[in-house]
């Protein structure tokens, strides 16, 4: 895959993201403003998802998603929509987009491979959406399964995208993230651009922050690539993952995908609490028909996030009826909000929920051994000490005799034994003793709300033992560090506005200046990070062909089978080697990783028995072409790994076709 064909894929894939985006743009542009431009962003991608994924419902070719989209744009021009007085103001929102995307894609170059974590699971979702685009998706690790088991959504918004554009699924997987990273960039300013004056880039840096864990080993003498992977361990057994860690770590994962409808909804939501009343009832109907797209979109992505969200969002509506009831004529359209975005979340993926059967979760648990606080602030020190000096220097200016009792609930908690989440009590009580109905305060409290929630309450999940609470700190966490990580930024853009710091020449510049900055420190952090100089690539699977040139050379040969394929190939465990024919095809295998299926579909799931029948498949051709039938399998895969798997190497040769030999790999065709 040649650096010209990869560049014309780059093209192909921002053309039609800039196709989807302006020809929601004229439709918004009324109802929102100079808002409708950075919503009509992530708005577009959200609406095409939704649309290509009933297609699949119907079983129609997810391409014609396009069509609304097209009848859009010809409208916008034959009715003059597109004019230049209007787009080139709009020039800067397509500068933050673009500068964002280059600039992970610069460390996606960089780090190409998907090997590593969860990138195999990760493109083998891909890769099987892209070859059979169905609802639900075939999981490709379970032979006769499907994936509603797991939230699915984000790679289906990818995989359409590359299904489209003719990108093929590993060149996706390195497109996916700059995607993200750009969308939620784009978010960002619009935050900033609403709530600040001046300085308003600044929340755009929650996508390059680091803990004080990463600062504290750095200058302890840690390795760069050390200092990243240990201020994500801090908190003992959980992962504490944050933004900058998981773009570079470049999993392209439920977490990771749903930041930029994070930034969306948030963005919205603060345009609710900001100028609802000033908007007239089409924006009003625009606002609330893209909050319940982006929330009805959660669950599908990473259902943790609405968890989160959508109770957010009610606390919203509840302030904007408020203001509502206040007013003379009792203005309660706060409802739309309240009432009919919930309604409308729920019934845009409707079948979705009537289609999941996962069995992942077990219930609500207290906390046996709450976080230490040191580990604790070297996590979260930065933003609480934020919200506790921007509450406390109001409170104290105004009621001084208030912070005795702003800091007894703390202290108070702190003697129940909870020392950490006292922590973050004392910062929340002082944000809300200052109380302003602004929409940092709102987002500062719920992200300690939930950093503080944790500490007593986890999700439990079939990992058990010492990572209990894992995935609860894990899930939460990354949520929390964007809430808290908005509000501290756009306090500290707050405060900086009040000082006499001279102008910059053009905000733009300023902007480009910051953005470029962004670019290179997250180009050098990825090859610091890494130890990769090259061959620089957007090709996912190029170090197949350098360290397995049998697998590598047989891959188009297992792309060509159609869909509904089933091919048995060595398994093993979770983050190996094995399993990685269905990884990097999509072509379903009898079992991939049985960890992740356990995790999914619990004890029923027989994991370790599909592991000792496709050991049987290998080593007992007695047994063998019973297993095959009984999974459906049409083909056999002999490689190097299943010579190292399986040393008493015996297959059913009478019920097997040769079909394919080169470099070392046969494929049988099961035929018994």
């Amino acid at each position: 895959m040649g650096p010209e064909y990869q560049v014309l894929a780059v093209l192909a894939w921002l053309v039609l993201l800039r196709f989807l985006q302006l020809s929601l743009y004229p439709l918004l542009r009324g109802p929102l403003g100079r808002f409708a431009y950075p919503a009509s962003f992530s708005g577009s991608i959200l609406a095409f998802s939704a649309l290509s994924w009933y297609l699949g419902l119907l079983r129609l070719p997810v391409a014609l998603a396009v069509l609304p989209f097209l009848g859009l744009l010809v409208w916008a021009a034959l009715t003059d929509r597109y004019r230049g007085d209007d787009l080139k103001p709009q020039l800067r929102w397509d500068l933050v987009f673009f500068a964002a995307f280059l600039a992970l894609l610069l460390v996606r170059l960089g780090n190409p491979d998907i090997w590593g974590a969860e990138k195999f699971m990760d493109h083998a979702f891909i890769a099987s959406i892209m070859r059979s685009p169905v609802v639900p998706p075939v999981d490709p690790w379970y032979a006769g399964g499907v994936m509603n088991i797991y939230y699915y959504g984000g790679y289906w918004l990818v995989g359409v995208l590359g299904i489209l554009t003719g990108v093929p699924s590993p060149v996706v997987f390195n497109l996916a993230l700059p995607t993200v990273f750009a969308l939620a960039a784009v978010n960002l300013y619009a935050i900033g651009d609403l709530l600040l004056e001046r300085f308003r880039w600044l929340p755009l840096l929650i996508l390059v922050l680091v803990n004080p864990a990463f600062l504290s080993h750095l200058i302890t003498g840690g390795s760069l690539s050390g200092t990243l992977w240990d201020s994500t361990r801090v908190i003992t057994n959980t992962i504490n993952e944050y933004t900058l860690f998981s773009f570079l770590w470049g999993d392209v994962h439920p977490h990771v995908v749903g930041i930029f409808n994070q930034c969306f909804l948030l963005l919205l939501l603060a345009l609710a609490l900001k100028c609802w009343y000033r908007l007239g009832l089409p924006g009003r109907i625009a606002l609330a028909a893209l909050a319940a797209l982006s929330l009805g979109s959660m669950p599908v992505t990473n259902t943790w996030d609405v968890l989160v969200y959508a109770p957010l969002l009610l606390i919203v509506a509840l302030l904007v009826l408020w203001d509502g009831w206040r007013r003379e004529k009792r203005d309660l359209s706060g409802l739309l909000l309240f009432a009919v975005v919930p309604l409308l979340a729920v019934l845009l993926y409707l079948p979705y929920y009537l289609q999941m059967a996962t069995t992942g979760f077990l219930g609500i648990f207290p906390v046996t051994a709450p976080s230490d606080p040191r580990e604790f602030l070297l996590v979260h020190g930065f933003f609480l000490a934020v919200f506790i000096a921007y509450g406390a220097a109001s409170v104290s200016r105004r009621r001084p005799l208030l912070l005795v009792p702003v800091l007894l609930p703390a202290v108070l908690v702190a003697a129940a034994g909870y020392p950490a989440a006292a922590l973050a009590v004392a910062a929340g009580t002082a944000l809300a003793a200052r109380w302003e109905r602004e929409p940092e305060i709102l987002f500062a409290l719920a992200g300690i709300t939930i950093i503080t929630l944790v500490e007593f309450l986890y999700l439990k999940d079939y990992l058990g033992g010492i990572y209990y609470r894992m995935n609860t700190v894990f899930k939460f966490y990354n949520i929390a560090w964007i809430l808290m990580g908005i509000s501290a930024l756009v306090m500290i853009g707050r405060v900086l506005g009040r000082l006499k710091i001279p102008r910059v020449s053009s905000g733009q510049a300023a902007a480009a200046g910051i953005l470029a900055g962004i670019a290179l420190a997250l180009a050098l952090a990825a090859v610091f990070a890494t130890g990769i100089g090259g061959p620089y690539t957007l090709d996912g699977l190029q170090f197949v062909a350098r360290d397995h040139p049998g697998d590598a050379a047989a891959l188009p040969f297992v792309r060509s089978l159609p869909p509904g394929t089933i091919i048995a190939e060595g398994a093993k465990g979770d983050y190996g080697y094995p399993s990685r024919i269905s990884s990097f095809t999509g072509v379903q295998t009898i079992i991939g990783w049985p960890g992740h299926e356990f995790m999914w579909r619990g004890a029923g799931a027989r994991t370790s028995a599909r592991i000792n029948e496709v050991a049987a498949v290998y080593e007992d051709p007695g047994r063998a072409p019973g297993i095959l039938r009984q999974y459906g399998a049409d083909y056999v895969y002999v490689g190097e790994t299943e010579r190292e798997l399986y040393d008493h190497l015996n297959l059913p040769l009478s019920d097997l076709t040769l079909v394919y030999d080169d470099q070392g790999v046969t494929i049988y065709r099961f035929t018994g």
